[in-house]
Order: structure tokens, then C-alpha cells, then sequence
């Protein structure tokens, strides 16, 4: 992660989260880093639908039509975040599968960079709660390592 937040410091890329499922690690994540002052600027829980609507503004018919836990709503997470770089989070993380039978496991990680590249990356875990919520935190880092260092900024 160092060499991520290092990268975004130097290059003065803010970054924010929106998430649901890893209920704040992520933001803790990146708020363990020293010197991330200079860059983060906010995280937002936004663990239930009703939250998700006011918080984040996410489509309240994308959320009935495809559920909290799908590509859209990683993507609705993401569009009203105003900083360089935009993660969010959205999975079920257990014990039980979603209103919508989806698995214990299944997550979808939202990337925007810049405001062009909106990406998602859909993950399935195995492990207990908090092993799928750490699998996530480490999962949003390697797709944002990737993709950072794969562009021109």
C-alpha cells in the first residue's frame, strides 16, 4: 500500500471511499497511512439502502431492480464522490446470502479515476465475516494499485 499512497501524495490525487460491506476499513485502511491528510478526504458507510439513497444518491429503482450487491451500484456509489481517485464497496459478507440469494462472498469493488475510468471489479471470497471484509480491503488496494499505475496522470 505504501507505494500507492505514496504515488497519490506526491502526484496530490484526493481519494474518498463509499462503502458498504467493509464498513469503514477501507477508510481506515488508508487513514492508518501517516502524511494521508494531505489527500483523503472522506469515507462514507453507507451500509444500508436507505443510506446509500441519501448519503451516496444511488438510484432508488437500480437498487430494486438489481440490489445493493451488483456492478450498478458500485457504480451508483462512485458518481457523486468528487475526488481524483473514487473506491467503493458493496458485497455480502455473511452469514447469510442478500435478499437477493446472492452468495455470502460475493463483493463488487467500483474504481473512478479522474472522473474517466469507472471500473468494477467483481470478487467471490471464502472465510469468516471479517476474513471477506479484509479480503475486500486488500482486494480495493491491488485494483487500485493496478489500474493507477497502469494510466498516465
Amino acid at each position: 500500500m505504501d507505494n500507492v499512497v505514496d504515488f497519490m501524495i506526491k502526484k496530490n490525487l484526493s481519494v474518498s471511499c463509499a462503502e458498504s460491506c467493509t464498513g469503514g476499513l477501507l477508510s481506515a485502511k488508508f487513514i492508518s497511512y501517516a502524511g494521508i491528510s494531505k489527500i483523503f478526504y472522506e469515507g462514507i458507510v453507507a451500509y444500508n439502502n436507505n443510506a446509500k439513497i441519501k448519503r451516496l444518491s444511488v438510484d432508488e429503482s437500480k437498487l430494486k431492480i438489481y440490489g445493493a450487491v451488483s456492478e450498478e451500484i458500485a457504480i451508483e456509489m462512485l458518481k457523486n464522490l468528487e475526488t481524483d481517485i473514487c473506491i467503493s464497496t458493496t458485497g455480502v459478507a455473511g452469514p447469510n446470502q442478500d435478499d437477493f440469494k446472492n452468495p455470502v462472498g460475493l463483493v463488487y469493488i467500483g474504481l473512478k479515476i479522474k472522473n474517466d475510468i469507472i471500473d468494477v471489479k467483481e470478487c467471490n471470497f471464502s472465510g469468516t465475516r471479517l476474513e471477506i471484509q479484509n479480503k475486500t480491503v486488500d482486494m480495493a488496494l491491488n485494483f487500485l494499485r493496478e489500474k493507477l499505475f497502469s494510466i498516465k496522470i
